[in-house]
């Protein structure tokens, strides 16, 4: 078994604030208000009904291409539409693996920055992985993006195009499989969603409102992931969106986490795991416990027991299921995947506890399907 102590011998620092004077991304009417909507039609020049059929092309018929949009004057449509929907995402890599139904994206930013998302088609849903920041700041020792660090926080706009860009990829049937419908959203790319909390709400609000104002998707097929910020998995309770709340355990004693999860030093795991269950408590929504499964690290037996009696000291009632990741390791990278025997006495010694528990599809592995990796390559 692995000296905890050796597990992060040096440690990044906790960031939860961009570096100030940053540039901010050209504003998109994915970033706006109805009221602001209204005052940037005005600015244009135009009637607010032109902002409505930009939003309408946008959100309901998932189209960025002002030729496409007759519905708009002929001599201001390319203003409007430069205006309204400037260009957030520059695509630099495309791959694909699964034959075809996983297709992940590397993505620049205006200002240079890299992002991925990750798009996987499946027989009953198709979901996309987005990232809502560029980096982490979170600076957990086996995730490359945690190990590259925080550049800045994305905009809600830049959130939304990800979703809008793999959407239209469903539609138009460039996926593998035919056209199709994106069903699913997680919020399980690069960053720390609850450290860039406004962004990634006001991404939500956009998801599920009813087109034009939005992608009109469920907000119960929308999960939103965090490695532990118990004050805004609080802030997230009370908001009155359903969505589906993912914790990054990973370790459910105080001493490994403090070292796979440095947020662990700021909020426990019982503080993060309450903070869970208040979740589950207020919204009746299912909490998805995240555990990356690292050979003789975190994957000991006892481990499996006492996560489980973390959880049932909370109740039975279905609050909570565990979602365990083979680990995709980094190149280069001492950490790497359970054994598969491990992997499975974990999975029966936390059923024998009673707590649902499924081992997730390691979907992309050969494309470096762990957001972070192409990133890390390209630089």
């Amino acid at each position: 078994m692995a000296d905890v102590s050796s597990v992060n011998p040096n440690p990044l620092p906790l960031v939860f604030e961009q570096k100030r004077g940053r540039a901010k991304p050209p504003r998109h009417l994915a970033d706006l208000t109805a009221e602001e909507r209204t005052a940037a039609a005005a600015a244009l020049g135009e009637p607010a009904f032109r902002v409505k059929q930009v939003a309408h092309h946008f959100f309901g018929r998932l189209e960025r291409d002002p030729a496409n949009m007759t519905d708009l004057p002929a001599a201001s449509r390319d203003r409007i539409v430069a205006e309204l929907l400037p260009t957030l995402l520059n695509p630099v890599r495309t791959m694909e693996a699964d034959k075809g139904a996983t297709v992940k994206n590397l993505w620049k930013l205006f200002d240079g920055a890299l992002v991925e998302s990750v798009l996987m088609r499946y027989s009953e849903r198709a979901t996309i992985c987005v990232s809502s920041q560029a980096g982490c700041g979170m600076a957990c020792p086996f995730c490359a993006t945690g190990q590259g660090g925080l550049q800045r926080n994305m905009s809600t706009a830049e959130i939304v195009d990800q979703v809008v860009d793999a959407a239209g990829k469903m539609a138009r049937g460039e996926i593998a499989g035919g056209p199709g419908r994106l069903s699913n959203v997680v919020f399980m790319g690069m960053g720390e969603p609850m450290a860039n909390y406004k962004a990634v709400i006001g991404a939500v609000r956009r998801m599920v409102a009813p087109a034009p104002d939005g992608l009109g998707m469920s907000a119960r097929n929308i999960t939103v992931s965090t490695v532990g910020l118990v004050p805004r998995m609080k802030q997230l309770a009370d908001e009155g969106i359903p969505v589906t709340l993912a914790l990054s355990l990973h370790a459910p004693d105080d001493e490994l986490r403090n070292e796979l999860v440095p947020i662990n030093t700021r909020w426990s795991v019982h503080e993060a795991v309450e903070a869970a269950w208040e979740y589950a408590q207020k919204t009746k929504r299912r909490v998805s416990i995240e555990y990356a499964m690292i050979k003789d690290i975190n994957d000991q037996a006892w481990r499996a027991d006492l996560l489980g009696d973390v959880l049932q000291s909370y109740g039975d009632w279905g609050w909570v299921h565990v979602n365990l990741i083979p680990l995709n390791p980094t190149p280069g990278s001492m950490w790497t995947a359970s054994r598969p025997e491990d992997e499975r006495e974990f999975v029966r010694r936390l059923i024998a506890k009673g707590i649902p528990t499924t081992v997730r599809d390691t979907r992309g592995s050969d494309i470096d399907g762990a957001c972070g990796q192409l990133a890390a390559v390209e630089v």
